[in-house]
């Protein structure tokens, strides 16, 4: 990238920018909800497609580090926060319509749900660790914290990861549809490899 495309990563615009298209996917369920454009299913259509968000939200944010790192891109390390609770935002989406619209705010049901179907515990974990990143999140926490406990800390993200396609896999084990998981898998594998390769100690060359 140009001298002047990396100083235009570092505007308030290019900011905006970014967050307006993390929204858009927000924007374009309301739109469908308001022309009844969600199929014959609303309730799954809004699950599966704030569940396919998060995931992708989870592999940009990921994604950050490494394109940084390998092309020298360090402007872009301003935007992981802003990808991380955009990220959050469509997490929560994700359980509110499953919560409220597929289980109609029963929380009893929900219980007794969460306890026979292990993906959506294994979701709710995911969940409930992207929210101890995104409440720490801001610049007090990582004043409180510490630079060092807080990296630490935000390190989960790969948990969550995890967590989140074994949750994606095991909802579509029940339908043996694994292409879509298949994609999600390697990115992070890909992303997980490269993370490993670089905290890997390198060997210095023998004297």
């Amino acid at each position: 990238m140009p001298v002047w495309g990396r100083k235009l990563l570092l505007t308030r615009p290019a900011w905006w920018l970014v967050l307006c298209l993390g929204l858009m996917p927000l924007l374009h369920l309301g739109w469908l909800t308001v022309q009844d454009g969600l199929g014959a299913n609303p309730a799954e259509y809004l699950i599966r497609a704030t569940g396919d968000w998060t995931l992708r939200g989870l592999c940009l944010g990921l994604a950050i580090t490494p394109v940084r790192v390998q092309w020298g891109w360090p402007e872009l390390a301003r935007f992981r926060r802003l990808l991380g609770l955009l990220t959050y935002l469509y997490a929560c989406l994700h359980l509110t319509c499953y919560v409220l619209f597929d289980m109609g705010l029963d929380l009893q049901e929900i219980a007794v749900d969460v306890l026979k179907r292990p993906f959506i515990w294994v979701g709710l974990c995911a969940w409930l660790l992207l929210s101890v990143m995104a409440a720490t999140s801001f610049n007090r926490a990582v004043r409180w914290l510490g630079g060092m406990r807080w990296r630490a800390l935000h390190r989960v993200v790969y948990a969550v990861a995890v967590l989140a396609v074994l949750h994606f896999w095991w909802m579509r084990s029940a339908k043996s549809n694994f292409n879509e998981v298949l994609v999600y898998a390697l990115v992070l594998a890909a992303l997980l490899a490269w993370r490993l390769q670089r905290a890997w100690p390198k060997r210095r060359p023998a004297a």
